[in-house]
């Protein structure tokens, strides 16, 4: 016999499975946006996402919404963890007026645009007025979160990305690493300086051939076709919903190895979508543990597995069969001088995985000078120039090689670039756990047999959804909390062995 309380927590259900639909409509409008949307609809796109936020907004801070969480009792541990995250969910909801959430919204949207146009420029004074009115609502939202969560308030914008981490836990883990990068970097560059230079592969590589391969390849790593679809986008990303969803990449016929590496990356994303739980759809339990755990899922995959030698030496053939000529280019050592090549470079999506840490660290120590207005808006080229430099030693020829390279900003996303290096440290973790919890791992992956990874994250990962925050994931797949000394060590095992 239902109870007040168990209806109170059916209420809530249904309420929340609305609002996952509305966001599942969101997303097939971003993917949308990326992948298909002609130019001239972006105004309405934008004005189509932002009455979907609100609508969202309101569903989720209605009145009653606050007396269903006062009253509502859940049984069992998967429920009482949905529970806890709609009060967490409303909490950060009722703290943002709706013209605030919708301003946002219209914000974000306008500046991406004009970003774009910058961004092709070289030009961050054409942004810059569009930038600091995303900025001013980013505070503004930051400081509204903070007082109802008792978060810092950059904290408090992180808190929504990955749960549970704050910017005092990741900067001592930013500072050790980049003290080991000042020794590491160097000794990797004489390592790999006294070795062959790689072959390239000659081209051209048709795009029909690419496009087999990379289906090919990402159903190897279990990708269901029957719920999935790629296409094309200026940048490689992963949308749409469990169900349905969406990976993209970025075709070159000189050059096969961006749209390859894209897909496994997006492709590890894909299968953290499709293997969360079923039975906790649209609830909040059901979703993705956080971006920092998302971001685990498709370096494990791409760095861990697919660049490993294990897997290179099943890849070389294949890559050969696919596009003919000398085969000297897919010689497995080969590859790995290829795709494992250490560079310090500008751009942080081409960046190699012992750099790209660096370019993470910059962004996160700027967004909150930017959230906590120790940095104005206008200051943000030379400082983002003088911190470049800094830590890898170059300075930025022009903006667009320097704090115009990233949408996240111009689209107002303040507090995701953490979860890049700490996906990277958790798939590292992961990867160890794997291989001891597997002991023919690397035999299969030699094989091209991805599938034994995938059903070990399957049931360490995917299915456990959101129930578990990123630490308290991590220790019960691993044993332990996120311990960047395994990320340490697989650096050091691939860049920094001489043999």
């Amino acid at each position: 016999m239902s109870t007040p309380r168990a209806a109170a927590y059916a209420r809530l259900k249904a309420r929340f499975a609305r609002i996952a639909a509305l966001g599942e409509a969101a997303a097939m409008l971003h993917w949308d946006a990326s992948a298909m949307m002609p130019p001239g609809g972006a105004a309405a796109r934008g004005e189509q996402l932002a009455v979907i936020a609100g609508l969202s907004h309101e569903l989720l801070t209605a009145p009653e919404v606050a007396e269903d969480l006062a009253a509502a009792e859940a049984q069992g541990a998967w429920d009482e963890a949905n529970l806890a995250l709609m009060r967490r969910a409303h909490a950060r909801a009722t703290a943002l007026p709706t013209a605030l959430v919708e301003a946002t919204a219209r914000a974000n949207s306008a500046c991406e645009k004009v970003w774009r146009e910058a961004k092709a420029r070289a030009d961050f004074a054409m942004v810059r007025p569009h930038l600091e009115e995303v900025v001013g609502l980013q505070r503004e939202t930051a400081q509204a979160l903070s007082a109802a969560l008792g978060l810092d308030p950059y904290d408090a914008l992180m808190d929504g990305y990955q749960r549970g981490v704050t910017a005092a836990e990741v900067e001592p883990i930013f500072a050790r690493y980049e003290a080991f990068l000042r020794d590491a970097l160097p000794r990797a560059e004489a390592i790999q300086a006294a070795r062959p230079a790689p072959i390239p592969p000659r081209g051209p590589f048709p795009v029909a051939a690419q496009r087999a391969l990379c289906r090919r390849l990402s159903e190897r790593l279990g990708l269901d076709y029957a719920h999935a679809r790629l296409d094309e986008s200026l940048h490689p990303f992963c949308g749409g919903i469990p169900s349905d969803v969406r990976i993209t990449t970025f075709y070159a016929e000189d050059n096969f190895a961006k749209a390859l590496l894209g897909v496994l990356h997006e492709t590890g994303h894909a299968l953290y979508e499709r293997g969360l739980p079923e039975a906790w759809a649209r609830q909040p339990a059901g979703e993705a543990a956080g971006m920092a755990a998302h971001e685990s899922q498709s370096l494990i995959m791409e760095m861990q597995a697919c660049r490993s030698d294990a897997f290179l030496a099943f890849l070389g053939p294949e890559l050969h069969a696919a596009f003919g000529g000398d085969p000297a280019p897919y010689a497995p050592d080969n590859l790995a001088r290829l795709w494992r090549r250490v560079e310090r470079g500008f751009i942080r999506v081409d960046a190699d995985e012992l750099t790209y840490p660096a370019h993470v660290i910059l962004r996160f120590r700027l967004e909150r000078a930017l959230i906590g207005g120790a940095l104005a808006v206008a200051d943000l080229p030379g400082a983002w120039n003088e911190g470049f430099s800094r830590l890898l030693g170059l300075t930025p020829p022009d903006d667009a090689r320097g704090c115009l390279q990233d949408i996240h900003w111009y689209d107002g996303a303040f507090g995701y670039f953490p979860s890049y290096t700490l996906g990277a440290m958790a798939a590292a973790q992961l990867m160890g756990a794997a291989r001891r919890d597997l002991p023919g791992l690397d035999a299969s992956l030699a094989r091209g047999e991805v599938r034994p990874l995938t059903g070990w994250l399957r049931e360490k990962v995917h299915a456990e959804g959101a129930r578990l925050g990123f630490q308290d994931l991590l220790r019960a797949a691993t044993g332990k909390p996120l311990d960047p000394q395994d990320f340490l060590h697989h650096l050091r095992a691939r860049y920094l062995a001489a043999g």
